[in-house]
């Protein structure tokens, strides 16, 4: 990431002095990982060429010195802000956020955000950076693999029949104690197994959503959820858009039978 390519504003320049150069021309050689470095008023400063597949730009030129309601459509925009304001007024990271995110030519794809504020050596804010993993399967043994397969497969029938598992229930179905669970389903998914459960029921939703033309009221059922308000506050905080809008979205960049 060569940072001499990139705008030199005063806001710029004062984040670019507080980050490490090495780390920075790491970022560029992560092909599954979205970097991003921010300015204290919301501006991008730096980007790897994984965040800028993620846009409709085609060169980090295009992408830097903008912000997020300039890149994304509205709803994730809104969410990359608010996420942006947690830290800002927080001063505390934001890690582990699981949301879905469409790749390039519309299909979702899970990814994990973590968010960290940077401050110069007078302790200002100076802005954030930002990393999101495209979650793929980890590198597990046969064994361990089959073992999540099989759960995985569990906690999807437990769905079908309106059933959201539990901690206790994820335990029992695995075999595995809650300590050895937890690192398995990470070591596989890369994430928790409270989290896993969430992306099967949002995984669930989003087939119905894109697949079918099932009511909303229904498909809030069928995903495990007590009513349509929740499952529409629970996927817009995943997808920074509520069922309805991705439901839209969907149907609009379905290629023409």
């Amino acid at each position: 990431m060569n940072v001499s390519d990139d705008a030199g504003w005063p806001e710029a320049k004062a984040l670019l002095d507080a980050l490490s150069p090495a780390m920075v021309a790491l970022m560029d050689e992560l092909t599954g990982v979205m970097f991003c470095a921010k300015d204290a008023a919301g501006r991008y400063v730096l980007v790897n060429e994984v965040f800028v597949a993620r846009t409709r730009e085609r060169s980090r030129r295009d992408v830097v010195g903008r912000r997020a309601p300039d890149l994304f459509v509205a709803e994730l925009a809104e969410r990359y802000e608010e996420q942006d304001d947690r830290v800002r007024g927080t001063g505390r990271p934001l890690r582990g956020e699981l949301e879905l995110i469409r790749h390039a030519g519309g299909a979702p794809g899970w990814f994990l955000t973590s968010k960290l504020p940077v401050s110069d050596d007078d302790g200002r804010f100076v802005g954030l950076v930002s990393v999101s993993q495209d979650l793929r399967s980890g590198d597990a043994d046969d064994a361990t693999i089959r073992d999540m397969a099989r759960l995985r497969h569990e906690i999807e029938a437990r769905l079908e029949l309106g059933d959201v598992p539990t901690a206790g229930d994820l335990a029992a179905l695995s075999g595995y104690e809650p300590g050895a669970l937890e690192r398995r389903v990470r070591r596989v998914f890369g994430i928790s197994p409270r989290q896993l459960v969430l992306r099967l029921r949002l995984d669930r939703a989003t087939h119905l959503l894109t697949s079918t033309t099932v009511p909303l009221a229904q498909i809030a059922t069928a995903a495990g959820f007590a009513d349509q308000p929740s499952f529409t506050r629970t996927f817009a905080r995943v997808t920074g858009e509520t069922p309805a809008a991705f439901r839209r979205r969907s149907t609009a960049a379905r290629p023409p039978a």
